[in-house]
């Protein structure tokens, strides 16, 4: 009946930026990343391979996030895409645009921007014949 719908993040943490950390820069990763603490900078997943970012309820992000599952119990100041799934938890606090395919909002997430829901698109281009007679 439900069967098509979309995977929820992985339970399973590669690394972890603890509390009191605080990271300067981009940040690149794969597979899952929890974050306690506070990066300054963009948090990039590989693309085409599966990630999940989990940011705490004292997590901070001031960039971009780009990733495939996303789970927001922090602050975020910065555009966010999640390409598959994003939910936001009761504390979270996103400024930005969020695009995202499947959104999951528990009471008290505040979004200050706007919700662009990502479409499947098809690269195929397709001809129409004009109608009117040539001469």
């Amino acid at each position: 009946m439900f069967g098509n719908r979309p995977s929820k993040p992985q339970n399973r943490i590669d690394s972890l930026i603890g509390a009191g950390t605080r990271v300067k820069g981009d940040l690149f990763f794969t597979g899952g990343l929890r974050v306690d603490g506070q990066v300054d900078g963009n948090v990039i997943a590989d693309e085409g391979k599966p990630s999940t970012l989990v940011l705490s309820e004292n997590a901070r992000v001031d960039g971009e996030i780009n990733v495939t599952h996303l789970v927001v119990n922090g602050v975020v100041t910065g555009p966010v895409r999640a390409a598959e799934y994003l939910e936001l938890q009761s504390k979270a606090k996103l400024t930005g645009d969020v695009h995202y395919k499947t959104l999951e909002i528990q009471l008290g997430a505040i979004v200050q921007g706007k919700l662009i829901h990502l479409t499947e698109t098809s690269d195929k281009v397709v001809a129409f014949k004009s109608s009117g007679a040539e001469s």
